[in-house]
């Protein structure tokens, strides 16, 4: 018996040994530097002595630094290390103001402590915290309170722009700005706004691993701005600090162009593993994008990001990731947005159908719209009660006018039907465009009326946008209606009732019917292709129909340019940042060409139009090296990332989830 016992006995006092303090060498963790100047600065990690390293240790991020072990806000494998079975290692990680202090901590987690019932979004499990191994001192910001995450947005009033930004207190902030650099004369005061844990609807959104002190957000509006001039700005006060100076140029109601770039369901990067996997792709999507503004000079152009904004989902360091990586573009050019069902759905929303079940779920991860409503602030004054403590959803729809464009957005996540505040407004909107004016209308929102992706699960709500809103845009000659949700660019032709309207390309009789493009590929990976891949036999498979002109799997974004005679909107890959699919309209609402008919999956010629100006430019601009946007997200993120990949032992399985 006793001999049976031995090996027992000496697997514990094994087990004991290895996590007994006094018999491990003492774990060394250092951090450099300990104070950082900005948002987005590198911290270089540095250990020693740790004792027959497994690849299972783990590095927690904590912020506030006395956060419990379990409620870390990411975690990188110390094998991410080249020198890790050393016993020692180090590696770098950006770390973003999250208006408290941080450290770091090392674990020892073991197989068997492996809880399945503990897993990310990727179904990975997460890391165990049961064997402390170091503890890091506190890292935090030396710029105090100088004003970060700034981001512009247009106003009702063409000759207006407001500027966004966040900062750690509610003491008056301004905005100070001007037409030269060294002159900034005009000021306006900013008002403040937060909200708090308790309007968060549920968990993880309210809960001690999610909630995080979401900081004062500050808005100001510069006024009576001249037409298509530079004004250069700051944001901030004597006592706080101020940021850098920005620039962006105004609107220009006397000129006929209109440059934008729109997309939907971008996301965020993170340089560690979270409880959600984050958008890496959203990197390349900023990039481009910026190499696009870089070379419009002194051009106006603004954003439209259509709904699934930062995928933060209730994890609330994820929206300061967004606006820390957004600002370098969002700084620059008005970032218009629309509500998606990730900043919003929740069981208890106020309007949720019998037939909206399966789309309506928690995908807002108990936000229940509360940061979208407070952290932008869009044009018009719409909102719905949310029925609970929360501040009213706000943003829901507007529009505004851009040179020779008319653009509307509308949410998919409320009441849309006929009878509603929103269908009535989007009706009375649609009947008072001039066209005269504004030749073009460009409807906005989420969840797409067409698609071929055939996602069952909307299936319903798709129904109720065909019934209740195609006939208003059929009547009403809107010119494109531009969807995000599906991860995946898809143009239709020109459509009304599933049935393809004549282009009158050979002089036949036509009607202008819309343009219905989806454009929900700018990160968000999170999607089934088109054709099942060899290692997932039983995805589905969505056939292309006739209607779909053009669909394809890589990521990106969509470019409109538009004169009062002409729309032009191409698909840029991120792959390569060239156009992949071209669609021009006339201003009689003809489709005039298509540079993917009849292209599967992508695969199609970009066809005969004539190149733009603009993209032109954009291939003189292509050389150049986006030095300030490049700096903080190719230069920290990407390298911190290569640095710590593997960032575990597990390899994802995508799901069809939108």
């Amino acid at each position: 018996m006793k001999n049976s016992l031995t090996p027992f006995i000496l697997f514990i006092t094994t087990i004991i040994s290895l996590f007994n303090p006094s018999t491990q060498s003492k774990v060394s963790l250092s951090i450099t530097p300990t104070v950082l100047a900005k948002s987005g600065d590198p911290i270089r990690i540095q250990w020693s002595g740790i004792a027959e390293p497994s690849k299972l240790d783990w590095l927690g991020i904590y912020s506030p630094p006395d956060s419990d072990h379990e409620n870390f806000i990411g975690y990188v494998f110390l094998n991410s290390s080249a020198t890790w079975q050393s016993g020692s290692g180090s590696i770098s990680l950006p770390l973003i103001n999250l208006r408290s202090n941080y450290s770091l901590r090392i674990f020892r987690w073991v197989e068997s402590e492996i809880n399945p019932k503990k897993h990310d979004h990727d179904n990975n499990p997460l890391p165990g915290t049961a064997h402390l191994l170091a503890k890091s001192a506190e890292v935090g910001f030396g710029s105090g309170r100088v004003p970060e995450q700034i981001h512009l947005v247009f106003t009702e009033n063409a000759d207006e722009m407001r500027v966004m930004f966040l900062t750690g207190d509610r003491e008056e902030r301004l905005v100070r700005y001007g037409v030269r650099e060294g002159k900034l004369d005009r000021v306006a005061v900013a008002r403040v706004e937060r909200y708090e844990r308790e309007h968060m609807c549920e968990e993880p959104a309210n809960s001690s691993v999610g909630w995080r002190d979401p900081g004062w957000i500050h808005d100001g509006v510069m006024k009576n701005l001249k037409k298509g001039v530079r004004y250069y700005y700051q944001v901030g006060s004597d006592a706080g600090g101020w940021s850098s100076t920005r620039s962006f140029v105004s609107r220009n109601e006397d000129s006929d162009e209109t440059i934008a770039f729109l997309f939907g369901d971008m996301g965020t990067a993170t340089p560690y593993s979270t409880f959600l996997r984050t958008q890496d792709e959203s990197i390349a999507t900023m990039k481009w994008i910026l190499r696009d503004i870089e070379a419009l000079g002194d051009k106006p152009a603004f954003i439209s990001h259509i709904g699934d904004i930062s995928y933060a989902r209730g994890y609330s360091w994820l929206w300061d990731h967004f606006f820390t990586q957004i600002e370098p573009v969002a700084s620059k050019v008005a970032y218009h947005v629309c509500i998606g069902n990730h900043e919003y759905n929740w069981p208890s929303q106020p309007w949720r159908p019998d037939w909206s079940v399966g789309s309506y779920g928690k995908d807002g991860g108990g936000e229940c719209g509360v940061p979208y409503s407070l952290k932008f602030k869009m044009p018009g004054n719409s909102s719905e009660a949310t029925g609970t403590r929360a501040p009213a959803t706000r943003n829901l729809y507007y529009s505004f006018d851009m040179g020779a464009v008319h653009f509307v957005y509308m949410s998919t996540e409320t009441n849309f039907l006929k009878g509603s505040n929103q269908y009535n407004f989007l009706k009375h909107d649609l009947e008072s465009v001039n066209r005269n004016n504004t030749p073009f209308v460009v409807v906005q929102g989420h969840r797409p009326m067409y698609t071929t992706s055939n996602e069952n699960r909307d299936a319903p709500l798709r129904e109720r946008m065909l019934e209740h809103l195609e006939p208003l845009f059929v009547k009403n000659k809107v010119t494109l209606a531009l969807w995000g949700h599906v991860h995946r660019y898809e143009r239709f032709c020109p459509v009304n009732n599933f049935t393809c309207g004549s282009m009158g390309l050979e002089g036949e009789d036509w009607e202008a019917f819309p343009v219905h493009i989806v454009i929900g590929m700018a990160g968000q990976d999170w999607q089934p292709i088109w054709e099942p891949r060899p290692d997932h036999p039983n995805d589905p498979i969505f056939p292309q129909a006739k209607r779909s002109l053009y669909r394809g799997g890589e990521f990106g974004y969509t470019r409109l340019v538009a004169t009062k005679e002409k729309l032009q909107l191409s698909y840029v890959g991120n792959h390569d940042g060239e156009v992949h699919d071209m669609v021009e309209i006339l201003a009689s609402g003809q489709v005039l060409s298509g540079g993917g008919d009849s292209a599967v999956d992508g695969a199609g010629a970009r066809g005969e139009a004539e190149e733009s100006e603009f993209s032109l430019l954009v291939k003189g601009a292509s050389v150049l090296l986006l030095g300030a946007f490049i700096g903080y997200v190719l230069g920290f993120i990407s390298r911190s990332r290569k640095e710590a990949t593997p960032k575990n032992s597990w390899t994802p399985v995508k799901t069809d989830d939108v």
